[in-house]
């Protein structure tokens, strides 16, 4: 049974949570400073880093909720994506540019945190990409069955990559190279014409 010293601090970490949470998804990852988190939580600004070690820590519990949540969506999208895989692909993609666009300061944030120079990604984060990952690699693996391991993991990072982008700059309202209205049409074109092939070359 939990002492009431860790009750408190754990009904602490939710309500910083749930205040972080609130504020990157409607002012971005930016506005989040302890004195504003302290005095909506209605406690000293110290007691913050009692529970985590600093806000990027406290940014990162707040991504591992989004990411999870964008995972959901991801799937059940696919769910309903048929038994083609390159529908599902398709499916899972604009699922993906959907989930950011109503999303779009929480999305920002799962890739605007800044880590020290060399520290790897938390597990939570890689698990998360991970799972995202195989939901493109089951398919990629249907349409190129003689594809080595290697180049498969390759396409899967690629496709990601490549919808990722193209889902950024067409929510970037200061780039003009990919229109809002046409980000589910041009995601659709690409992975159609990557996955045209029956082969990897």
């Amino acid at each position: 049974m939990a002492s009431k010293t860790e009750a408190r601090r754990e009904a602490l970490r939710k309500t910083l949570i749930e205040i972080a949470e609130k504020t990157i998804a409607t002012q971005g990852l930016r506005a989040l400073r302890a004195r504003d988190l302290a005095k909506e939580a209605g406690c000293a600004v110290g007691a913050i880093y009692n529970v985590f070690g600093d806000l990027t820590d406290l940014a990162l519990a707040v991504n591992a909720r989004t990411f999870h949540r964008l995972g959901a969506e991801v799937a059940a999208a696919l769910d309903d994506a048929g038994q083609d895989p390159v529908d599902q692909l398709v499916v899972m993609a604009q699922a993906y540019h959907h989930f950011a666009a109503a999303n779009h300061l929480s999305w920002r944030a799962l890739f605007e945190v800044e880590r020290p120079e060399g520290e790897t990604a938390p597990d939570w984060y890689l698990q998360e990409m991970g799972r995202l990952f195989v939901y493109i690699s089951d398919p990629l693996s249907v349409i190129f069955p003689d594809a080595a391991p290697d180049d498969l993991v390759l396409l899967t990072r690629a496709l990601f990559s490549s919808v990722h982008g193209i889902v950024l700059l067409g929510l970037d309202d200061a780039s003009a190279g990919v229109p809002r209205q046409d980000i589910d049409r041009m995601i659709a074109l690409v992975l159609h014409q990557v996955t045209a092939s029956s082969r990897i070359i």
